[in-house]
């Protein structure tokens, strides 16, 4: 079939992109790849691509930005042209539904409410119209709309400030942290004594108990954990330079001296931030 006009007008409307996954989805003469694919085989694509638009970010790369962001789009406007063909909702649907969330959620810029509110009254304000919204849909259960499809660490902090929003919740950070030295006990016994399943739910438990002292302490735990994956793949670097500066490669190292270059470049890093 002729292409719609609109796909070679090289402009920058979301028109003309949605025109063009219409036309890779058309199933007389789209791409057969694209034809084939439903939201599920296509979800994941869309978390990589939320990942890498944040990798961007982090690295204050922003031409690279410009181009994840495009395929970030693509995938709000591939789940659309598939919901529209099975008959689910339009894209305009999706426009028009999140317009009318972001004015219904700052009343104080589209509506009456004052706009001298603190950061964290604001918050207070979008939760208690969240709470409303799910109340309207019928969603009785504080946890019941935490998306299961989020991250496990990022999963974990969201359910645990649903939970503390109704009182259950620890006053205070001791109470948190008796909490992880008991779950580290734990651990340590069924590391010893009981199967690997056993010991994968007492990870687990430690794991969510970290996740609630960061909360407690005013710490994203996803940001913090980038944040010391981004220096070990520094120090670990500085590790193989310095090998490679002798010809050699880890594998040709042992632990003793690796540490030690680790520490050289730990040294180094901490020289630098001084300075």
């Amino acid at each position: 079939m002729p292409h719609d006009p609109i796909v070679f007008a090289r402009d920058g409307s979301v028109a003309r992109l949605r025109a063009i996954m219409a036309a890779l989805r058309d199933p007389d003469s789209g791409c057969p790849w694209d034809i084939e694919q439903d939201f599920t085989s296509i979800a994941p694509y869309t978390i990589e691509e939320a990942y890498e638009v944040a990798d961007a970010i982090e690295q204050q790369d922003w031409p690279a930005l410009q181009g994840e962001l495009g395929d970030l789009l693509l995938q709000v406007v591939y789940h659309a042209q598939m919901a529209d063909e099975a008959g689910h909702f339009s894209f305009a649907d999706v426009a028009r539904a999140i317009s009318d969330k972001m004015v219904a959620r700052h009343p104080h810029v589209f509506g009456d409410e004052s706009r001298e509110k603190s950061a964290e009254q604001q918050v207070n304000d979008w939760e208690k119209v969240k709470a409303a919204e799910r109340a309207a849909r019928a969603q009785g259960g504080v946890l019941d709309d935490v998306a299961l499809g989020l991250p496990a660490l990022m999963r974990a902090v969201k359910l645990q400030k649903r939970a503390a929003r109704v009182g259950f919740d620890w006053p205070d950070t001791a109470q948190v942290l008796d909490k992880i030295a008991e779950e580290s006990a734990e651990l340590v016994e069924a590391r010893d004594t009981l199967t690997q399943a056993q010991v994968t739910e007492e990870m687990g438990d430690l794991l969510f108990v970290m996740a609630n002292l960061a909360r407690h302490l005013n710490v994203d735990p996803e940001e913090a954990l980038r944040a010391a994956n981004a220096k070990f793949t520094r120090r670990f670097r500085a590790i193989e330079a310095a090998l490679a500066a002798e010809n050699r490669r880890p594998e040709d190292s042992d632990l003793i001296e690796m540490d030690v270059l680790w520490n050289a470049a730990k040294a180094v890093e901490k020289g630098n931030a001084a300075g």
